[in-house]
């Protein structure tokens, strides 16, 4: 009875920590949302004038990292190593570091996401908190609380937050002692970024598709295709890293000559790939032209951004190519275009993150839970098909997971 007690108070205790630190984390999320939403703005309006200044800005961020960064430039990866416990500490300037770099990637035109700052940031504050407080032993639960704070808080999904926290670092284990203090992390994140003005993009899907025979091959043959264009983002983004710090081993080079060629394509297309790719998440949505390449475009793009070395992230890019790529599907496949373009909004980032359970709920808090069981058949492909690749290559996979139980 003593154990158990003690057991739940000591979940009481990180679940009080947790909304502390929910709240913290979504007021961060709703600053660096604020301020990437206004200079977006300003890319868009003054486009012209701001990309002949993306090799440049990219220099300046090899710089900026070089000199002030340290180790904090491997991003998302130290998040890995600590939870995997090889590493016992978190740069805490990590946190403005990559802000004040995503800000500026985005401001000069390059195709670069968001999620990887709000993990870091949450991962980061919440880390350090729990190592200050006489609760050491749950180290691993106060990262997995922050991550979960920091995806929910910036797209306002507290539950695919929590999922994703608990399920992104090792694919197919589950962290259970850490789901109520992630989820009450997640939703006070939400809720506190909420309050502070960050809306996150909903769309209620309409009607419904009956499980019929045709409409569950038609199912798993998007599954399988969303999961393959996953697989192909998280396979190529490891291969276009590589490739280019082998060919252009000087990064102010490297990022420089990338920064060119990005810069081109995004006058070229009217900067119509620049930033997240929110637009054409909502062209997917709202009838507007999508042409057969634009995830095509997207994708080649957000890599060249990434192996450049621009900061931000990678989900919201993925959201926008799965979504495309539903739309063009939807010429194929006897489905509604808004749904297969809902199906490849989520499973498309699960077969990049080599993810389950988050994008499954990603479909029901965007899309509307009445559609779930659409959702479960596609992700569950996806997942399947995309042979644990993942642009996440601290992750721990699937394979790694069934040796060591061996």
């Amino acid at each position: 009875m003593k154990k158990l007690g003690a057991e739940y108070r000591s979940l009481i205790i990180l679940s009080g920590v947790a909304i502390i630190m929910g709240i913290l984390v979504g007021a961060m999320d709703a600053l660096f949302a604020s301020v990437l939403l206004l200079v977006s703005h300003l890319r868009d309006q003054y486009l012209y004038f701001v990309l002949p200044g993306l090799p440049f800005i990219g220099m300046f961020i090899v710089w900026y990292y070089t000199n002030f960064g340290k180790e904090s430039i491997q991003g998302m990866s130290l998040i890995f190593e600590t939870g995997h416990g090889m590493r016992e500490a978190l740069p805490l300037r990590m946190i403005p570091m990559v802000m004040v770099g995503t800000w500026l990637s985005h401001l000069f035109g390059a195709s670069v996401g968001r999620e990887g700052v709000a993990v870091q940031i949450g991962g980061t504050l919440s880390y350090e908190l729990g190592k200050r407080l006489p609760l050491k032993e749950n180290k691993r639960i106060f990262l997995m609380m922050g991550m979960a704070a920091g995806f929910g808080g910036v797209f306002r999904t507290p539950f695919a937050g929590t999922l994703f926290a608990l399920e992104v670092l090792a694919p197919g284990t589950i962290a259970y002692e850490a789901l109520l203090p992630s989820l009450v992390a997640a939703l006070c994140a939400s809720a506190t970024s909420g309050m502070l003005g960050l809306k996150g993009f909903t769309y209620a899907l309409k009607g419904s598709v009956s499980l019929d025979l045709n409409t569950l091959i038609t199912l798993v043959i998007a599954g399988i295709l969303f999961g393959l264009i996953g697989a192909l983002f998280a396979y190529g983004e490891k291969q276009a890293k590589g490739f280019f710090q082998r060919k252009i081993e000087n990064p102010y080079k490297r990022i420089a000559f990338l920064g060119v060629i990005i810069m081109a394509f995004m006058y070229l297309t009217n900067g119509r790939y620049s930033g997240l790719g929110s637009n054409l998440i909502t062209m997917s949505f709202d009838g507007h032209i999508i042409y057969v390449w634009d995830f095509i475009v997207k994708l080649a793009l957000t890599l060249l951004s990434l192996a450049a070395g621009y900061q931000g992230g990678e989900v919201t890019p993925l959201f926008s190519i799965g979504a495309t790529a539903g739309f063009v599907l939807s010429l194929f496949l006897p489905m509604p275009a808004v749904l297969l373009s809902a199906l490849g909004y989520a499973a498309v980032f699960g077969g990049a993150t080599n993810t389950l359970l988050a994008p499954i709920l990603i479909g029901g808090e965007v899309f509307g839970f009445s559609h779930l069981p659409y959702f479960l058949i596609v992700c569950v492909l996806a997942f399947v098909v995309n042979h644990n690749l993942s642009i996440y290559t601290k992750q721990k996979t699937r394979s790694v997971l069934d040796e060591s139980c061996e």
